[in-house]
């Protein structure tokens, strides 16, 4: 440990690495949870799609499904 002493800029070095890997991990791991739930949720459905799936379970009518299908189109 006596080279701490003549080059003490080397411990600093180590703080400021250490600093930037708990950074880094803390992003990736947010990054991953936002990805997770966004495939999750969403399921890569558009919204066409739910809205096809809608009509065929009867939730909404045919009149409906068109004019909404109209309205997602713009």
């Amino acid at each position: 440990m006596m080279w701490y002493n003549n080059y003490p800029f080397m411990h600093g070095f180590g703080g400021i690495f250490m600093i930037l890997f708990w950074i880094l991990l803390i992003v990736i791991v947010i990054f991953l949870v936002k990805k997770s739930l966004s495939v999750s949720g969403g399921r890569g459905e558009t919204e066409e799609d739910i809205l096809k799936k809608r009509f065929a379970r009867g939730e909404i009518s045919k009149e409906e499904f068109e004019r909404m299908k109209k309205d997602i189109r713009g």
